[in-house]
């Protein structure tokens, strides 16, 4: 993961995890991505034994440091998040060694690097709204002159960061594409506007493809288009809807065949936008405020999978 010194306790899904592990009786050893390596093929790590708390202050201790093997361990959780670069894929592949080794890896390494979290909605149109994904900035500009208003974002990011909402006559639109696509060197994504984001964007969780029965809306705040909340966003609990229920019939499948156990898949109004694998989170916020405890029915999944082999 990343630095656990460096989360929002009450916010953060890896610690929701950690603590119900924990709880299980589970040992947790932590790693950094410059803590793993290769070596003669073995994948290998610098390990850090962690003891995690529920609490605003001091979550976390570090209680002494090991070599492992990747492979001697149970399940090792990768909860890197974006940017999803040329580090993120090496890590996969050291991963993948450890996977090869017998260590459970969750999500699996082969699907993170083939899930980008903003082009595999190109695997679901039927979900979707009308979408692009493209280096042309005239192909670009041609979108949102058919479109009242668009959404344009990179292909690699989170949390809301680069997003911009343009609409057809803004004269900040050729910067925009121009700032997204690296003078046309770069991919990037246009989706039609959906005015039902003033309700929030929907953030489903699933485990092993299927979720709960309530989602986590994430409604922007009054000055912003983010449904994020990390830009401010307020959160909301509401029950799935059947369009809902049908998006997660669609997507859940594939993922669970893909290898990946939890995921968060963002729903605007009766659209799907993204499927996000590598650090979704909303855990704590849906525990909270809907009394639906995921990392639990996440670690039962994991205790099944590691049972089963």
């Amino acid at each position: 993961m990343d630095p656990i010194s460096a989360i929002h306790p009450a916010k953060d899904s890896s610690l929701a995890m950690l603590l119900e592990a924990q709880f299980r009786g589970m040992d947790l050893f932590y790693f950094e991505q410059n803590d793993l390596r290769i070596r003669n093929g073995k994948a290998l790590g610098r390990a850090r034994r962690l003891r995690v708390h529920d609490r605003g202050e001091h979550w976390f201790d570090f209680l002494g440091n090991e070599d492992v093997e990747l492979g001697s361990l149970d399940v090792i959780l990768m909860r890197k998040d974006p940017p999803f670069d040329t580090e993120y894929i090496y890590t996969t592949y050291i991963l993948e060694r450890a996977a090869e080794d017998g260590v459970l890896v969750l999500n699996r390494p082969a699907a993170l690097r083939d899930i980008n979290e903003k082009a595999f909605t190109a695997w679901f149109p039927q979900c979707c709204p009308d979408t692009l994904i493209t280096r042309s900035m005239a192909e670009m500009r041609s979108f949102m002159a058919e479109h009242e208003a668009i959404v344009v974002k990179p292909l690699h990011g989170m949390g809301g960061r680069s997003i911009f909402v343009v609409r057809r006559g803004d004269l900040n639109a050729n910067v925009i594409f121009e700032t997204l696509t690296a003078y046309e060197t770069r991919h990037a994504m246009a989706q039609r506007y959906i005015p039902e984001i003033r309700q929030g964007d929907k953030r489903i969780l699933l485990v092993d493809g299927a979720a709960p029965a309530q989602v986590l809306a994430r409604v922007p705040a009054a000055d912003d288009n983010r449904g994020n909340l990390v830009m401010g966003a307020a959160p909301e609990v509401r029950p799935l809807t059947e369009r809902d229920r049908w998006i997660v019939a669609q997507v859940g499948p594939v993922l669970r065949e893909r290898g990946v156990l939890f995921a968060g898949i963002d729903v605007i109004g009766d659209y799907l936008t993204e499927v996000n694998v590598t650090s979704p989170t909303g855990i704590r916020e849906l525990k909270k405020y809907g009394k639906v405890d995921l990392a639990a029915r996440f670690l039962d999944v994991v205790v099944e999978r590691l049972a089963a082999r």
